[in-house]
């Protein structure tokens, strides 16, 4: 099965989340981060920066949980196409 090209609008969003992980870890080692989410490092650091423009839905909820991170919240901060969390 072909996978249809994303959007720019699905590219972005990608960015997007991978920002607010990355805020959400702060200063917590990556590695850490990976762990405690079951994933490797090196797939964290894509999901981060944005190459990984949409992560299956298991591995965002599997960093949600270990970044104490509600999904509500996460979903909300992309819908509304803020980049911080606070809000």
């Amino acid at each position: 099965m072909v996978r249809p090209p994303l959007t720019p609008a699905e590219r972005d969003r990608g960015r997007r989340l991978g920002a607010l992980l990355r805020e959400a870890r702060g200063a917590r080692p990556p590695a850490e981060v990976a762990a405690a989410s079951g994933i490797s490092p090196e797939v964290l650091r894509k999901i981060e920066s944005g190459r990984v423009p949409t992560p299956a839905f298991f591995t965002v909820a599997a960093l949600a949980r270990a970044l104490e991170l509600p999904l509500d919240r996460l979903a909300a901060a992309l819908d509304d196409n803020r980049t911080a969390l606070s809000a």
